[in-house]
């Protein structure tokens, strides 16, 4: 594997200079010895003119956040990173590379989860490119390569994790998003590890049911919703119960055998946990008639 190498050249200041000067004296030259008919001073002035074109020729601009590759004849030579005129090997060939962070999002894909059930999942990438030889030598097209990784990564992850968690403590892409983000992030990472690029983050950017089972997956989610929100309430229901017997008790306010005991445990729990309010019903007669 190609690994980058840095190689900046020399500052191109002075270079621009020299060429210049040497352009604007082989032009002079050039003139003053073809009105003297002296074929070695044009012969000079031709070489001076080839030197400041070469001279000229190796003169190439790095942008800040990018860099240059420089080729000779097929053999990688060097990255050029420091922003400014620079000069090099006229004959070098040179490709500007962007090395600033950059995001892309992905398509909508739909996969099925850890459970089967279809899912559409979408992710936001932040790259950049680090090594530029990997980047442009050892894959074909990296920015195609990375969104083809990052795509197969997603599809990969979502088949290990449900949309929602089917027991206690398991983690799932609605509801553990750190978590999942930094397994993306590990995933896509080492698919563009041989490509020269670093990914900084990897979030979920969009999460949903399939639009052939959503509804019946929110009706799920309701029902599930209200099964916990009972349970909570009859917990709490009957410890309120088991206190207001307890104190009935402890103050002696009124003594209950077994059952008006029930009684009394029935229409609490009744009270406590409808979903409507109780309607009061004076009883003036005895329990027992």
């Amino acid at each position: 594997m190609i690994r980058e190498r840095e190689f900046n050249g020399t500052s191109g200041m002075g270079m621009l200079l020299l060429s210049f000067v040497l352009l604007l004296g082989a032009i002079a030259s050039l003139v003053l010895s073809a009105r003297q008919g002296m074929g070695l001073g044009i012969l000079a002035s031709i070489v001076m003119l080839i030197l400041a074109i070469l001279g000229l020729a190796g003169l190439f601009v790095v942008n800040p956040n990018h860099a240059t590759v420089m080729q000779l004849f097929g053999r990688y030579v060097g990255t050029a990173r420091e922003a400014g005129l620079r000069w090099t090997n006229p004959f070098y060939s040179k490709k500007s590379i962007s090395v600033r962070t950059r995001n892309f999002e992905t398509t909508k894909l739909k996969v099925n989860d850890k459970s089967g059930n279809p899912v559409e999942i979408a992710a936001v990438v932040v790259w950049k490119v680090v090594d530029t030889a990997e980047a442009l030598f050892n894959v074909d097209d990296y920015i195609n390569f990375m969104h083809v990784q990052s795509e197969s990564a997603i599809r990969n992850l979502a088949v290990h994790y449900g949309y929602v968690a089917d027991s206690e403590g398991e983690e799932a892409l609605s509801s553990h998003t750190a978590e999942i983000s930094g397994r993306l992030r590990t995933e896509i990472q080492e698919r563009l590890e041989q490509a020269g690029v670093q990914v900084l983050e990897a979030r979920i950017s969009h999460l949903a049911y399939s639009p052939e089972i959503a509804a019946a997956m929110l009706q799920r989610q309701q029902a599930s919703a209200v099964v916990a929100a009972r349970s909570k309430i009859v917990e709490g229901a009957v410890g309120m119960v088991e206190h207001a017997l307890e104190m009935l008790s402890a103050k002696k306010v009124v003594e209950l055998d077994d059952e008006r005991r029930a009684a009394m445990v029935s229409n609490l729990l009744v009270v406590l946990c409808g979903d409507r309010h109780p309607q009061p019903v004076v009883n003036a007669g005895s329990l027992y008639h």
